[in-house]
């Protein structure tokens, strides 16, 4: 077996960087970046309206369009702002909200990132890798008890949770099947937060059933990346990472995901980045990100740096840089966790579209349950620890439909043809018919009598809202055939998609 220095060394392959560059230079412009930020934007309200209508366009903003929107001062422009985030969100993904949880399976790392709680100084959290029957018995809890049908694993950067360890432990949790109430629990996708991997190794993921790639650049200002991350680690390589989702796309996984760690830098750096990323992801492959992340720095045990971060994001701004995402990338994803307290993601959902729910981040925290958080297992602290029927109760009452589809990523609506799909407005219409589908399932296995009785309210309306869209946006045909599938999860069938 190799030496931590021999794997460290074996990890980066300088030419699998190279390729990506342009004149040398990667595709963070530094200069242009802070240029845009010093100016003092002078974008009137009538230009600010042109920028929103191209964002309703479904069409990535320039980042000189996101900087003028940064430098919106005017209250009621904002709440134009937040409103057309609220109006693109629903008109690619319609009044859905999916539902995840994460599962860590390791929290052995090398690097030594200041703001990190498992960061390898740090000697007061308590260590492991789970095995992979442990991975199994996680994944009971979570398919079984709480009814999750996806997942996102997230492993440390190490020698132990290497590509091998990666691959076993998603066929381990596809494996799962286990009866509950009326049906069957299990997990139908599982995407994977992860180091950035080779070409090779990403190959070997894809083949293990990755569902989306994530990889978070944590700061796309490179000066403030250098200070987080020790030189002598892997994750010390600025470029290394900033690729890590340019050489998945040429591996062939064709959902990767972006995000940020807010509170690093200035949020308008990092925003203007996040676009950046986009845009060059839109430039070599034809798409951009299948999901944007933007969670803000939380506390960690025996971690000083996250006590007072000199770039603290503010709950008023945290709002915003969610609407101007929103705005800049207007297909994508966009993803609040439970990082968050209630109050802050009921007033940032009607722009998101994906959230966790009943989520434990302590190695082995789903099957060795225990009351309260328990700092020295986990990463950070979570701001939202409710279980996922209490969620979903609250998302229903809101108006949003809970969705559990998986459809689009077996039938081969990802990359390219589910971009063209979200930006048409076409996917939102699979979505609605799967969301209605997976829900009314979800709720026969899991759901509790008072979240049931809410949850039907919504099916209804929804029901209804088909029949009225019908024939503009669902064939006489594919209404009848949602008609027969609903019929036959009423009797007890399950994972009926379109």
């Amino acid at each position: 077996m190799k030496t931590v220095a021999q794997w460290k060394d074996a990890v980066i392959k300088q030419e699998e960087i190279g390729k990506y560059l342009r004149k040398g230079k990667d595709f963070i412009n530094e200069e242009e970046i802070g240029l845009l930020l010093r100016e003092q934007d002078t974008s009137s309200p009538q230009r600010i309206r042109e920028i929103i209508s191209k964002a309703k366009r479904i069409e990535t903003l320039l980042p000189l369009e996101t900087a003028a929107l940064i430098h919106v001062k005017d209250e009621g422009l904002w709440e134009e702002i937040f409103s057309a985030a609220a109006e693109i969100k629903t008109k690619v993904y319609d009044n859905r909200v999916v539902t995840f949880a994460p599962l860590y399976c390791s929290n052995l790392c090398e690097n030594n990132c200041s703001y990190c709680g498992f960061r390898s100084e740090n000697t007061v959290i308590k260590r492991r890798r789970l095995s992979l029957e442990e991975v199994r018995g996680e994944t009971e809890v979570l398919a079984g008890k709480i009814g999750h049908k996806r997942l996102v694993a997230v492993y440390g950067e190490h020698p132990s949770s290497d590509i091998g360890y990666i691959a076993d432990s998603l066929r381990t949790i596809y494996a799962v099947k286990i009866p509950v109430r009326n049906g069957r629990g299990e997990i139908r996708r599982v995407n994977v937060n992860a180091a950035p991997m080779s070409i090779q190794d990403l190959k070997i993921l894809r083949e293990a059933g990755v569902g989306t790639f994530q990889v978070f650049q944590e700061t796309y200002h490179p000066e403030t990346y250098r200070a987080m991350h020790p030189a002598n680690t892997i994750k010390g390589n600025f470029q290394w990472r900033l690729y890590a989702l340019h050489r998945a796309m040429d591996a062939g996984i064709d959902d990767v995901a972006i995000g940020a760690l807010f509170g690093l830098y200035d949020w308008r750096f990092e925003v203007l980045g996040m676009v950046s990323h986009a845009r060059d992801l839109e430039k070599f492959f034809g798409i951009g990100p299948h999901t944007v992340s933007f969670p803000r720095l939380e506390p960690a045990a025996n971690t000083p740096f996250v006590r007072n971060p000199v770039s603290k994001v503010s709950d008023g701004d945290f709002k915003k840089l969610i609407a101007v995402l929103r705005l800049s990338i207007p297909y994508a994803g966009m993803i609040v966790t439970a990082r968050e307290n209630p109050d802050i993601i009921r007033s940032v959902i009607p722009m998101c579209t994906q959230r966790d729910a009943s989520s434990r981040i302590g190695i082995g925290a789903y099957s060795d349950r225990y009351d309260s958080q328990e700092e020295k297992r986990q990463q950070f602290l979570l701001g939202d620890t409710r279980g996922l029927d209490e969620v979903i109760r609250e998302l229903a009452s809101q108006g949003y439909i809970t969705s559990f589809c998986t459809a689009g990523y077996r039938c081969g609506r990802t990359g390219d043809n589910i971009m063209t799909m979200l930006k048409s407005g076409k996917e939102g219409c699979f979505c609605k018919l799967n969301a209605v589908l997976t829900f009314k399932e979800w709720l026969e296995d899991f759901g509790s009598e008072e979240t049931r009785k809410i949850g039907s309210v919504v099916i209804r309306r929804e029901i209804e809202e088909i029949k009225k869209r019908s024939p503009a946006d669902f064939s006489p045909l594919i209404v009848q055939k949602f008609n027969e599938f609903f019929r036959r999860i009423e009797s007890g069938e399950r994972d009926l998609w379109f």
